[in-house]
């Protein structure tokens, strides 16, 4: 096989697991731009944990980690099978830390399936998650991608699912609202460091200016980003899926590295 992308996606709210709108038609069409992964790790914002962990069950359930949204979202089942084989390369890539292996604790949350029901809706690739500890400084994250980077040549596709502004308290409940102007500062100032490959000022510096402690209040939504850039080659070429923001403080920028 063609080197699997690393792709990051900004996944917002969860409905956009239902919604049809620009974000969600340019995720169908990137499924079907490049050869089919064997597998996919993804990396959410959802699953923080004490530890790294990678979910190593068959049959990996989907989980409903939000509350107040239409029941249509609750009965959504993304049936992909989970890839114990991935599972125990991923930990045999990395001494330290440890990568623990789980049997049961987790599935896939709507970090995961809120994107792959668009990219691959017919559920038929195989996906494991990794878990985010977040007791960990960036360059950990950085460095577990950087193991990750091996799976790429064998067909597996590294995703990392979060949002690069992400401040709930500062959001506003049209998805179409004006952003905030700090959100928009700091989007454009993470799109100008991905086309530098300026990746240690996105691990050093992304708390330095008011605009950066805005829109990331707390890391779990920015670190999934740090596990795809680390996965990347400095030859890959780098590609904007998607820019926009959503509800005055979200960005949904989404990119592709490698295809």
């Amino acid at each position: 096989m063609n080197k699997a992308p690393s792709l990051f996606i900004g996944h917002g709210s969860p409905m956009n697991a239902i919604d049809d709108n620009a974000y969600t038609r340019s995720l169908h069409q990137l499924g079907g731009s490049f050869e089919k992964p064997k597998a996919i790790v993804v990396i959410s914002a959802h699953w923080l944990s004490a530890g790294t962990w990678v979910t190593h069950m068959k049959h990996p359930r989907t989980i409903h980690d939000f509350y107040g949204f239409p029941e249509k979202l609750y009965g959504i089942q993304y049936t992909a099978p989970g890839s114990p084989i991935t599972a125990d390369l991923i930990q045999s890539l990395s001494d330290d830390p440890k990568i623990q292996l789980d049997d049961q604790s987790w599935g896939l949350d709507h970090g995961t399936w809120s994107v792959l029901t668009h990219l691959y809706p017919k559920a038929d690739i195989p996906v494991v998650q990794l878990s985010i500890d977040m007791s960990e400084p960036p360059e950990f994250h950085f460095g577990i991608g950087e193991k990750l980077k091996a799976l790429r040549a064998q067909g597996i596709m590294i995703l990392g699912s979060g949002n690069i502004v992400h401040n709930l308290r500062q959001i506003k409940w049209e998805p179409d609202s004006k952003p905030h102007a700090w959100c928009v500062e700091f989007d454009e100032w993470v799109k100008s460091k991905l086309v530098a490959q300026d990746y240690n000022a996105l691990m050093n510096d992304y708390l330095q200016s008011t605009a950066g402690q805005l829109s990331v209040p707390t890391p779990d939504h920015y670190l999934p980003m740090l596990y795809v850039l680390g996965a990347s080659d400095s030859s890959d070429q780098l590609h904007f899926e998607f820019e926009g923001l959503q509800n005055g403080s979200i960005s949904m920028r989404s990119f592709s590295l490698g295809l």
